[in-house]
């Protein structure tokens, strides 16, 4: 039974997420870094047929599955274009989210700085990232666990603390902080925690590049499968406006 507890997880934190966002019918809703368009339908029911979606993001890939996902619905626009560089007029969004695309961009404040561009006064934007120094992983070898999150943090993911940092970096670039949550995604499944977070990539990772040492890494791995397993991190959650 793969991707059940933290499917529910994922799913609660969105849902959270777009009715803290307050859309109302006939505005313009922007989603920046859209991917293959997961969230694009939820908003297009809350925008209604005379409010209008934009989805943004730079891979066109994603961009085709999103338009796959959202053949037929209207009001719906995808926009291939950099966070850095938003393909969107000045004040013309209502609300708007980024979710979990702060952690890999270059300059994080460069791109609230446009989504403050984009938007207009009294608009909502939502956004969510992880802070990876909460990632725990359970095993008997703790330190092993401790050095694998060190890595992951230090490493793999370009801003991996930024989770803690959203709502100053919000205030930063302009915005009014409204709401401030945290989700903590559980695993208890190994295989879907293996998908999700990466465990045996990035342990390989960090003991060919020294972190960790082979055997230990190994034997921390494979000892992940073998029983009960748990693992969760911290996703937060801000809300402000323009």
């Amino acid at each position: 039974m793969l991707r059940t507890a933290a499917d529910r997880a994922g799913r609660a934190y969105k849902q959270e997420l777009i009715d803290l966002l307050d859309i109302r019918q006939g505005q313009t809703a922007l989603d920046v870094g859209c991917g293959p368009g997961t969230d694009l339908a939820v908003l297009a029911e809350r925008v209604g047929a005379s409010g209008s979606v934009i989805g943004v993001d730079r891979d066109p890939a994603m961009l085709a599955e999103a338009r796959r996902r959202t053949e037929g619905l209207p009001g719906v626009e995808l926009r291939e274009g950099d966070a850095h560089d938003l393909p969107v007029e000045p004040g013309t969004v209502d609300r708007a989210k980024i979710d979990r695309v702060l952690m890999h961009v270059a300059e994080p404040a460069a791109v609230l700085a446009q989504l403050h561009r984009a938007t207009r006064p009294g608009a909502l934007i939502g956004l969510v990232e992880p802070d990876w120094d909460t990632l725990v992983v359970d095993a008997e070898d703790l330190e092993t666990s401790r050095a694998f999150t060190r890595y992951t943090t230090a490493e793999v993911v370009r801003h991996a603390t930024i989770g803690r940092s959203l709502a100053r970096l919000a205030e930063q670039a302009g915005f009014s902080v409204e709401t401030a949550r945290v989700t903590a995604p559980v695993f208890r499944e190994f295989e879907d925690a293996d998908h999700t977070l990466g465990l045996g990539r990035n342990m390989q990772q960090a003991i060919e590049a020294g972190h960790i040492d082979r055997d230990r890494g190994h034997r921390w791995f494979a000892g992940l499968s073998q029983g009960t397993f748990f693992a969760s991190f911290s996703l937060v959650s801000v809300v402000c406006s323009r």
